[in-house]
């Protein structure tokens, strides 16, 4: 399953027109999320930060599966 986020995680703005800004995509090409930012800056940020403990979620990635939340 591939997500894609266009909420800046580190300004908590969407970002407006996501061709055209910085971009990260964590994952192995076929599952993964896909995270656009407001600028260079806060990609920096965000690569930059460092989890305690970080948490791999598993989803359900049938054809018919509907996000909920």
């Amino acid at each position: 399953m591939h997500i894609r986020t266009t909420l800046d995680p580190i300004s908590l703005n969407e970002v407006p027109d996501p061709e055209h800004h910085p971009c990260l995509y964590e994952g192995d090409g076929e599952n993964g999320l896909e995270i656009y930012f407001e600028n260079e800056e806060n990609k920096k940020i965000y690569m930059e930060m460092e989890l305690e403990d970080k948490k791999v979620l598993m989803g359900n990635d049938t054809d018919d599966y509907i996000a909920e939340g």
